[in-house]
């Protein structure tokens, strides 16, 4: 049976990360599962989880007055969901929703923080990698607005 830590150790997200690193993330993971259909989690609720996604497709989308759900993302096998539990007020800037069955690792948030205050390099080591998905997603949003903008132009 694999176990958290090296299904974590062989994550594109944390390559090359020391195995101390990893060990600290495994002591505040655990495996989830959400059925297909269900909301993993809602923009402006608290963020006190991220997920490493092992199988499945999970569907991010913003709330718009007046329009309803708009779609920004759909995150596969491999991705990381959430960045929200690591800058305060701690709540989720989107929502979240299982577009089929989800099998992921959930990493406590708070419990992370904690490791991160205490260890200096283990914590700018989580923060790096967290701004890289941060600058995707912004990367990704900005060609997404230039599509809607260049198509009503």
């Amino acid at each position: 049976m694999e176990t958290l830590e090296r299904f974590l150790a062989e994550h594109k997200f944390l390559e090359n990360m020391k195995p101390e690193f990893i060990e600290q993330i495994v002591g505040c993971a655990s495996n989830v599962h959400f059925p297909a259909g269900e909301v993993i989690c809602r923009e402006g609720r608290d963020a006190d989880k991220f997920y490493f996604i092992r199988e499945g497709k999970v569907a991010l989308d913003i709330h718009m007055p007046q329009k309803g759900s708009i779609s920004i993302m759909t995150l596969e096998k491999d991705s990381v969901l959430g960045w929200s539990w690591l800058f305060p007020p701690y709540r989720w800037q989107f929502n979240a929703r299982a577009k089929t069955d989800i099998h992921a690792i959930a990493v406590e948030g708070a419990c992370l923080r904690a490791k991160c205050f205490n260890d200096h390099e283990f914590g700018y080591d989580i923060l790096q990698r967290f701004s890289q998905i941060l600058a995707e997603r912004l990367q990704s949003t900005r060609l997404q607005l230039m599509d809607v903008y260049s198509a009503n132009g």
